[in-house]
C-alpha cells in the first residue's frame, strides 16, 4: 500500500495500532498487579461472606463507645463536683469587718484599766509595723485573751481592730471542724490567705478565732485520729497542725509576679510576709497544746477576769448614761453586783428597762433593777397558788433555817432575801450577797458555809420532827465542801491533796472523815438553831403569811425573838408541825425534787 492511501479508522476513532498499544498496556499493568487485585477479591468477598456477623458486631461497638463517653463524662462530672463541694465548704463561715465598722473603741471598754492599757499598746505596734521593723524588732503574731465567759473578750478584740484602723475577721473555731478530712485545713489555709490579702492591702489585720480550744487542744488529749473517728471533725490533730503552720509560716512570696520575679532569679532577698495578728479566745487555757502558746504563736497572754468594785461601778455608770433612769444607788449596785460579769451588768440594766417599760414608766429605778437582778440570779417568778398550807408550812421552815444559820454564821454575807416562792427550779429559797469583795477563805468560813447548807434538815429535826426530801442540793453542796476541805484543801489534818493523786473521788478513810465532818457539822447547826428556836418561828411564821422577807427583816426578827422568845415560841407542837404524816405528793415527784434548792 502506497503512503497516499488512507489509513483505516475503527468505530471508536483510533487507528488498529493504538487500540492494541492501549490493550496491552492495561493488559501488562493488570499481571503486574494481579497479586493486588487477588488480595482484593479475598477482601470483598470475606467481607460479603462477613457481612451479617459485621452488621450485628457495630451496635456492640457503637454502645462501648457510648460507654466509654458515658464513663469519661461521669468522672469529669465528679472531679467537678468535688471541686465545687470542697471549695464552698472550704469557705469557713468568718466575718469579715472592715476599719471602722464596729463602731465600739477603747472609749467604749470599762471595768478593766490594766487591760486596755495592754490593748493598748498592741494597737500601737500595729499602727507603727514599719517603724518598729526598723528597730529589729518582730511584730506580735498571736494574742490570747483568756477568762471566764461574758468578761468581754470579743468586745476587746473589736475594740483593738477599731483603734488600729485594721479589718477584723471573726471566725468560731468550731466552724472549722468538718466531717470530710482536709475540709478543716482548706478552710484555714483560705481564711489566713485572705487575712494576708488584706494586710497587704490595709498594713495589718486581725484574725481573731473565739473558743479556740475546741481545734486547739493538747494533741496528748486526742485520739490517734484512725479510722471513723479520725475521719470526724478535722481528722484528729490535723487541724491544729495546721493552724500552727499558719500562725508561723515560713518567709514566702505570695504573688505570682513575685514568685516568676524569683523563679527568673530577677529578686533576692527574705520574703516578708503582711502582718496578720491571730487573737484567740477562750475559757479554758490551760488545755491549750503547748506549742500553739509558745513564743513566736501567741506571744501575749491577757487574762480579761471578772471586774473589782472600782470596774463594776464604772461599767454601771456606762450603760446607766444609755437609758433613762431614776437616781440610782451605784454603791448599792455594785455591792449587789458582786461577781457580775460586764455582759450580766448590761442584761440586768436592760431587763431593768423592760420591766419599767411595761409597768408604765419613763425611767427606771432600783426597784427595776432588784426585779431584773432576781429574774438573772434565780429564774422567773412563777407563784404557786394553790399549795397546800401544810406544804407552805414546811417549805418555809425548810428556809428559815436557812435564813436564820446565814444571819448568824456568816459575817462577811448579808441575807438579801428569802422566799417561799417559786423562782425558776427552786420552790424557794435564801439568798445572801457578800458584804464586800472576797478571794480567800479561811476554815472557819467554810464550816460556816457546810453548816448553812445543813440547817435546813436540823430545821425540820426541831420545827416539824420530820425529815422532807427538799434537801438534795443542801446534801450535795455541803458533801462537796466537806470533800473539798478534806482531800484539796488540808483542813481535816491530811495534807494529802486528790489532784495529786489524780482521783475523781475520795478512797474509803477518806470519805469516813468527810462523814465525820458534815456529822459534826450538823450537830453543831442543830444545837445553834435550838438556842434560837424562837427566831426560827417567827421567820417562819412571816413566810407563811407574807411569802418573802429581805435581809432587813430577817435581821429584825431574829432580834425582836432573842429579846422576847416567849412572843414567838409555838404553844403546843400540832401548831408547828401540823399532820406529820400527811402525803408527801408533791415532794415524792422525782422532777420537783432537785427544785428545792437554796
Amino acid at each position: 500500500m502506497s503512503s497516499n492511501e488512507p489509513t483505516p479508522i475503527t468505530a471508536t476513532g483510533k487507528p488498529p495500532d493504538e487500540i492494541e498499544a492501549v490493550v496491552d498496556s492495561v493488559m501488562a499493568s493488570i499481571g503486574r498487579a494481579w497479586k493486588k487485585i487477588v488480595l482484593l477479591a479475598i477482601i470483598a468477598g470475606a467481607i460479603w461472606m462477613l457481612y451479617p456477623i459485621l452488621s450485628g458486631l457495630a451496635s456492640y461497638l457503637l454502645y462501648g463507645m457510648m460507654m466509654l463517653f458515658q464513663l469519661a463524662f461521669a468522672v469529669v462530672f465528679m472531679i467537678v463536683q468535688f471541686v465545687a463541694l470542697f471549695w464552698f465548704l472550704g469557705r469557713g463561715r468568718t466575718y469579715w469587718v472592715k476599719p471602722g465598722e464596729t463602731g465600739v473603741g477603747f472609749a467604749d471598754y470599762k471595768g478593766n484599766p490594766e487591760v486596755l492599757e495592754a490593748a493598748r499598746r498592741i494597737v500601737v505596734l500595729l499602727r507603727g509595723v514599719k517603724r518598729f521593723k526598723e528597730m529589729g524588732g518582730e511584730t506580735t503574731r498571736g494574742l490570747l485573751l483568756s477568762g471566764p465567759p461574758g468578761t468581754g473578750k470579743s468586745y476587746l478584740a473589736q475594740c483593738i481592730a477599731t483603734e488600729a484602723g485594721v479589718p477584723f475577721g471573726y471566725a468560731s473555731a468550731p466552724s472549722f471542724q468538718n466531717m470530710f478530712m482536709g475540709i478543716g485545713n482548706l478552710r484555714v489555709m483560705m481564711l489566713y490567705g485572705k487575712a494576708r490579702n488584706l494586710a497587704k492591702k490595709y498594713g495589718a489585720c486581725i484574725l481573731f478565732i473565739d473558743e479556740i480550744d475546741a481545734i486547739g487542744a493538747a494533741r496528748s488529749s486526742q485520739g490517734p485520729g484512725m479510722g471513723l473517728g479520725g475521719m470526724l471533725f478535722g481528722g484528729g490533730s490535723g487541724l491544729l497542725n495546721e493552724l500552727l503552720l499558719q500562725m508561723d509560716p515560713p518567709p514566702q512570696d505570695l504573688s505570682r509576679i513575685g514568685r516568676i520575679l524569683r523563679a527568673l532569679g530577677l529578686r533576692k532577698g527574705k520574703s516578708v510576709l503582711p502582718p496578720v495578728l491571730t487573737m484567740g479566745a477562750t475559757n479554758l487555757p490551760e488545755v491549750l497544746d503547748p506549742a500553739l502558746l509558745r513564743p513566736g504563736r501567741f506571744d501575749k497572754q491577757i487574762r480579761v477576769d471578772l471586774p473589782d468594785a472600782d470596774g463594776r461601778a464604772e461599767i454601771i455608770e456606762y450603760y446607766l448614761a444609755r437609758v433613762k433612769h431614776d437616781p440610782i444607788d451605784i454603791e448599792r449596785f455594785v455591792s449587789d453586783t458582786i461577781n457580775y460579769t460586764p455582759v450580766a451588768i448590761k442584761y440586768v440594766i436592760n431587763e431593768a428597762v423592760i420591766h419599767a417599760h411595761f409597768r408604765g414608766a419613763e425611767a427606771i429605778n432600783y426597784d427595776d433593777i432588784t426585779r431584773a437582778r432576781e429574774v438573772y440570779e434565780w429564774g422567773l417568778r412563777q407563784p404557786i397558788k394553790n399549795m397546800s398550807p401544810e406544804d407552805r408550812r414546811r417549805l418555809a421552815y425548810h428556809e428559815a433555817g436557812h435564813a436564820l444559820a446565814q444571819y448568824l454564821l456568816l459575817p462577811r454575807e448579808r441575807v438579801s432575801k428569802v422566799t417561799v416562792v417559786r423562782y425558776g427550779q427552786a420552790l424557794g429559797l435564801s439568798a445572801t450577797k457578800p458584804v464586800e469583795q472576797t478571794y480567800t477563805a479561811d476554815r472557819n468560813e467554810l464550816l460556816a458555809h457546810i453548816k448553812v447548807s445543813l440547817a435546813s434538815r436540823a430545821a425540820e429535826h426541831i420545827a416539824l420532827k420530820t425529815e422532807l426530801n427538799g434537801v438534795t442540793s443542801d446534801l450535795e453542796q455541803a458533801t462537796r465542801l466537806a470533800m473539798m476541805c478534806v482531800g484539796m484543801w488540808g483542813m481535816n489534818g491530811s495534807l494529802v491533796s486528790m489532784r495529786a493523786l489524780g482521783q475523781a473521788t475520795l478512797d474509803g478513810k477518806s470519805a469516813e472523815s468527810v462523814d465525820k465532818l458534815l456529822k459534826e457539822q450538823f450537830e453543831e447547826v442543830k444545837t445553834l438553831i435550838e438556842q434560837h428556836k424562837a427566831a426560827l418561828h417567827a421567820i417562819a411564821r412571816q413566810l407563811i403569811e407574807r411569802e418573802e422577807l429581805t435581809g432587813e427583816e430577817v435581821a429584825e426578827l431574829v432580834k425582836q425573838a432573842d429579846a422576847s422568845p416567849e412572843r414567838f415560841l409555838p404553844e403546843s407542837p400540832t401548831e408547828v408541825s401540823g399532820s406529820v404524816s400527811a402525803p408527801l405528793a408533791a415532794y415524792n415527784n422525782p422532777e420537783t425534787e432537785a427544785s428545792y434548792r437554796c
